[in-house]
């Protein structure tokens, strides 16, 4: 009897020393509690936006998902879920944020800050096509797709059109023109694309799709440009005349009047109506 208890405090013995030399073990490897368990909704809050006054968006998202996780329900939480979509957008990931964003939109279809994630989504979808803006001119005309920036311009649009006193109203209605000016650049280049290649019946076809769709763009004066130079070369004299006409009373210092066609296509402004955005809303 004497040695079943002997046998048994050994292995009481044997039981405290594994714990202990476990639990010596995980402060060895730096095991440490999370210092936001059980953290009060305020300062994850605080915690959060400081990480983003330091530009530590990684940190900011992260705070911000153990608020959300922590406090489900409530302003805090509608806020944070906004600030992370924001912090995923500046981090450039963008598809993580497109889908916080329409996750949000989904949940919250009425909240006050409905506008303004609309907005960011706009941000987003023309940050999703910076590559595009930066390269994408090196392509064949052809080639090119202008799908992100449509879903951008129409991101803007709701901006625009449901929430037309919004805070960030103005805003979208800037990049929507600068969105009209890319997209009419586009055409502009492709008709330059057909004129290289000879193509002068698609070319002025494409000047004239540009004139309709978006009239008044910084692309007008080149579009009718582009029909002198098409008629011109089908031997159509009196539609060439007439683009002629429009052209010197409109634009008379064009580049494509003073005849030397050597230095032609003419240099085309590049545009980027992506630049900058605005930051996120502070909860009240």
């Amino acid at each position: 009897m004497t040695r079943a208890r002997s046998v048994f405090r050994v292995a009481v013995v044997l039981s405290l020393l594994a714990v202990l030399l476990a639990s010596g073990c995980s402060r060895f490897r730096g095991d440490k509690e999370d210092p936001d368990e059980g953290a009060p909704v305020e300062a994850l809050y605080d915690k959060g936006h400081q990480s983003m006054r330091y530009g530590n968006w990684n940190a900011a998202a992260a705070t911000f998902r153990r608020l959300v996780a922590q406090y489900p329900y409530g302003p805090y939480t509608e806020q944070a879920l906004i600030e992370i979509a924001y912090a995923q957008f500046k981090m450039g990931n963008n598809e993580e944020a497109i889908s916080s964003i329409d996750r949000f939109l989904r949940t919250y279809p009425t909240h006050r800050n409905t506008a303004y994630m609309y907005y960011l989504r706009g941000l987003v979808n023309s940050n999703r096509d910076t590559v595009f803006l930066q390269r994408v001119w090196n392509l064949d005309a052809s080639r090119r797709d202008l799908a992100t920036p449509n879903q951008a311009y129409a991101d803007f649009a709701i901006v625009t059109e449901r929430y037309p006193n919004s805070r960030y109203a103005a805003d979208a209605r800037q990049r929507m023109v600068a969105l009209r000016n890319l997209f009419a650049r586009h055409e502009i280049d492709t008709a330059l694309y057909y004129l290289r290649r000879g193509a002068y019946v698609a070319a002025a076809n494409r000047a004239t799709y540009l004139l309709e769709t978006y009239p008044q763009s910084e692309y007008q004066n080149d579009a009718v440009a582009v029909l002198a130079e098409s008629y011109t070369r089908l031997g159509n004299e009196t539609l060439a005349a007439d683009a002629r006409r429009v052209l010197e009373l409109n634009a008379p210092d064009h580049a494509w009047l003073d005849g030397d066609w050597p230095k032609y296509p003419w240099a085309i402004r590049r545009i980027n109506p992506f630049a900058g955005e605005k930051s996120p809303l502070s909860i009240d």
